[in-house]
Formats: structure tokens, sequence, C-alpha cells
């Protein structure tokens, strides 16, 4: 009798061991899977919105990002790279929308780069430099 019962243990351990193998994930978990894997590239914020509404059932996915999360892309694309404070302040202008070029320029330093790119082209000094980037800068 007890020769019995340790073999159906052993039996019903085997088969535990067999299904726990097979068993598939739940729902739940192929919904967290793919939110997951469409989340991939998001951080922050953005991305604890998304996973907030995708694993709600309803996919963010299929809604068009906003401006500011286009925004927030954008800038983290465009500040690879930098650290520290100039990471900071480039990511605060840039979301702000007061600076939409890249690596932090204003439009009056990408401006004043292209001035003098051209006056050292024309091989500009002293006086003549100073008003020909004076006459570029104002258009």
């Amino acid at each position: 009798m007890l020769k019995s019962i340790v073999v159906a243990a052993a039996v019903m351990a085997a088969m535990g061991a067999a299904q726990a193998q097979e068993k598939k994930p739940t729902a739940q978990q192929e919904l967290m899977t793919r939110c997951n894997q469409e989340a991939k590239g998001m951080t922050g914020d953005a991305r604890q919105k998304f996973m907030s509404e995708c694993l709600s059932g309803k996919s963010a996915k299929a809604k068009a990002p906003t401006a500011q999360q286009e925004r927030m892309t954008k800038c983290n694309q465009d500040a690879k790279g930098m650290t520290g404070d100039a990471r900071q302040k480039f990511m605060s202008e840039c979301l702000s929308g007061k600076s939409g070029q890249a690596k932090g320029q204003t439009a009056q330093q990408e401006k004043m780069t292209a001035c003098n790119k051209e006056a050292s082209a024309k091989g500009l000094k002293g006086d003549a430099r100073q008003k020909f980037i004076s006459q570029c800068l104002k258009g």
C-alpha cells in the first residue's frame, strides 16, 4: 500500500512538472509582452502612460503620438551624447520649443556660424569682416 502511494506521488509529480513546462503564458502575460515590445524606445512618463493604456486595453499605439511625445522623441535623439547640465539645459529648451536646432544652437548662433564661414571663405579680416558679418546677420 505504501509502495502504491509513493509510486502515485511520483507519477503525479512527474505529470505536474510536464504540465509546468507546457504551461502557456496567461492572457495578461501575453499582453504585457506585447505592450513591452510596442513600447521599445519610449522612456519616462511617456512609457509609463503608454504601458498603462496598453495594459488596460486602450492601445496607445493605435493613437497618433501627441505633439509633446513627438517633441520628446526628437529632443532625445538630438541630445544623444550630451550629458549633465548641458543635456538638461538643451532638453529644457528643446521641449519648451525654444530650440528646435540640433545640439542646442539657437537660430542666431547658426546664422552667426554661417556668416563666419562665408566671411572666412571670402578671406575677410578686420573691419571688412566685421562689417560683412553685421550685414549678414541682419539678413
